[in-house]
Order: C-alpha cells, then sequence, then structure tokens
C-alpha cells in the first residue's frame, strides 16, 4: 500500500527539485530510516519553510538511493548534502504566487492534531513526516482546485 509524505524544506530545496523537472528529489542525512521506507507509488506533498505554504504533490517513481553528489543546498545547512534520493513525477505543482497557506490545514488533517492549534507550526519540524491518505488526498484536492489553470504539470 502506498505510502504518503510530507516533505519539508526551504525555498531553495523545492526551487532545485523544479528546477530538475520534478524528476528527482532528495531528503536530509538525518532521515535515513524513513527515507528507506519511501517505495515508487508514494505520495510526496512539499511544505515550504519561511513561507508556511504548501506548493504541491509528486508520486515516487523510484526506490530510494544513497548519492554523495551536491544537487541541494539550503542556506540554513550549507553542509548538508540530501543524500537520500528518489525519483519523482509531479502530480499538482502549483506557482509560488499560488501556494496554499497552510496554517487553516491544521483543523483539517488528522496528523496534526497532536499539537496544540497556537502551536501549528510545530507539526512542521522535521524533514519528512508520514501523513495518512486521506490528509494528502485532501491537500491535493485543494491544490487541484487551486492550480484552475496555473499549475505547471497535473496528473
Amino acid at each position: 500500500m502506498a505510502r504518503c509524505w510530507i516533505v519539508v524544506g526551504g525555498p531553495e530545496i523545492f526551487g532545485k527539485t523544479k528546477e530538475l523537472g520534478f524528476t528527482r528529489h532528495g531528503f536530509k542525512s538525518t532521515r535515513r530510516i524513513m527515507a528507506s521506507r519511501i517505495a515508487p507509488g508514494d505520495r510526496l506533498a512539499f511544505y515550504i519553510t519561511g513561507k508556511k505554504q504548501f506548493a504541491g504533490t509528486a508520486e515516487v517513481t523510484s526506490a530510494m538511493v544513497e548519492e554523495g553528489t551536491r544537487v541541494w543546498q539550503s542556506t540554513k545547512k550549507p553542509e548538508e548534502l540530501y543524500p537520500f534520493r528518489v525519483g519523482i513525477r509531479p502530480r499538482v505543482v502549483l506557482e509560488e504566487g499560488a501556494w496554499l497557506d497552510a496554517e487553516p490545514y491544521h483543523d483539517r488533517f488528522s496528523w496534526t492534531q497532536k499539537w496544540p492549534r497556537a502551536n501549528w507550526t510545530l507539526a512542521y519540524q522535521g524533514n519528512l513526516h508520514e501523513v495518512p491518505a486521506a490528509d494528502l488526498d485532501l491537500l491535493e484536492g485543494d491544490l487541484r482546485k487551486a492550480a484552475a489553470g496555473t499549475a505547471m504539470r497535473t496528473s
């Protein structure tokens, strides 16, 4: 059964994935165990730190591999290589001006309920979170509505 994931990263990381045509994405070195559970058919949703917004979704197309070449570069942690990588294909990707604010999803997602409403951003600490399919379905439905012809690519 496919799993669903929220990928948390800065705009520069998402920007590099966009530059790569949404064909590949990397995860932090601290996420080896979680990243190893990602498999073809899984879905990813991209949460952009600083912006506190969702930018799109992708489907995983390959098993995770570990690589040491620099592809992604974080301004907060320039030494991080994001070595755990998967092939992806875009499902829904919005242009930056159309990204969805994440705060209202605190009340709509089941996985965020363990954090107090006042501290909703705590749900997005860390690079990778497995989430229920129903939560990702809800988000992806809203992303598709927001796309309204402005999505870069849709499946």
